[in-house]
């Protein structure tokens, strides 16, 4: 039997189908609500728009938290021990829990639905090639596989509710889609010459890649990595070289080699601002429209967008963001 802790490789280009990844679990009657257990706030937030009322949501990371290295606690484990599924990323984001998904997956369904976007359109490692960007929540039109992915889970665990998750799915695509067009309508404002992304760690690649960004990043994918003083010399040199004038830190990640390129700039005499604060691993605080995937795209969005001098309409997209934080 298939093991349930991944989406098949194979099956990324079809409707997905997850039939063998739920078997193991008992279908919800009509009248229980699905308890599901989410590692990020990004899939909990897709999770609880897909599934509505009919699904309860723990969410285990909160603000700030940084999935590459986060590490289930004894609450987490009976959590997600109790639900009727657990939903991950994959794509070796939760390094640490990899092992006790392997374990877990073999007795209740757990699913890895940044595994739903299909290989070809995956960013491989430069070094591993075998290896992925985990970070496909950066581009909607990459993230609507993730959401694909949920509403079928949510289906076959529950076939009764089957027609409410997919409205509420559709919805949900459709509010992907017009915020993927309002950032390509931004960030097409931003001078050529000043497209290059410079943050703390390399979560934005997805995001170059639909938007037509350089993304350069002090750590690797992972934040696990560190970066060695020769890394942070090749990327002061380039920001004097090509005279690049902003950078930004994450809510997720210190700030503090980023601030070190600040600094290394300012000794050869060129001036480089941090243009803002990013989410990247992590949303905002809960209740906020930060804390929703959509407001947290669009946080970023009109952020870089200022920082790096194109034009953003009043209140960002939809006119809900009604704060840019400076940073001093």
């Amino acid at each position: 039997m298939l093991r349930l802790h991944r989406l098949i490789p194979a099956l990324a280009g079809l409707p997905l189908l997850l039939v063998s990844s739920l078997v193991m679990g008992s279908p919800a009657s009509a009248g229980e609500r699905l308890q599901v257990v989410a590692t990020t706030s990004m899939v909990a937030d897709v999770l609880r728009e897909v599934g509505g009322e009919q699904v309860e949501v723990r969410g285990l990371m909160g603000p700030g938290v940084d999935p590459h290295l986060y590490r289930q606690t004894r609450s987490d484990v009976a959590a997600m021990t109790r639900a009727d599924a657990v939903f991950w990323n994959g794509l070796f984001l939760e390094a640490q829990l990899e092992s006790f998904f392997e374990r877990l997956g073999e007795r209740q369904p757990v699913i890895a639905v940044g595994e739903a976007v299909p290989s070809e359109a995956r960013l491989a490692d430069e070094e591993y090639p075998d290896q992925y960007d985990p970070h496909v929540w950066m581009d909607p039109s990459r993230w609507r596989f993730a959401v694909e992915a949920i509403r079928d889970a949510l289906v076959e665990m529950s076939p009764s509710h089957a027609g409410a998750f997919a409205e509420r799915a559709d919805a949900y695509l459709k509010e992907l889609e017009a915020l993927d067009a309002y950032a390509h309508e931004v960030l097409e404002s931003v001078p050529e010459e000043t497209r290059v992304l410079v943050t703390a760690h390399d979560a934005f690649g997805y995001f170059g890649d639909a938007y037509g960004f350089e993304v350069l990043g002090i750590q690797g994918y992972s934040t696990d990595s560190e970066a060695g003083l020769a890394r942070i010399e090749s990327l002061v040199s380039l920001l004097v070289e090509r005279e690049i004038g902003a950078l930004f830190v994450e809510t997720s990640v210190s700030d503090r080699n980023v601030r070190a390129l600040v600094e290394g700039a300012a000794a050869r005499d060129h001036e480089v601002r941090i243009g803002g604060e990013l989410y990247s691993d992590a949303m905002g605080p809960e209740g906020s429209y930060e804390g929703t995937w959509i407001g947290m795209f669009d946080h970023n969005v009109s952020q870089i967008a200022i920082a790096l001098g194109g034009e953003v309409p009043e209140g960002g997209h939809l006119g809900r963001l009604g704060h840019l934080k400076e940073l001093p």
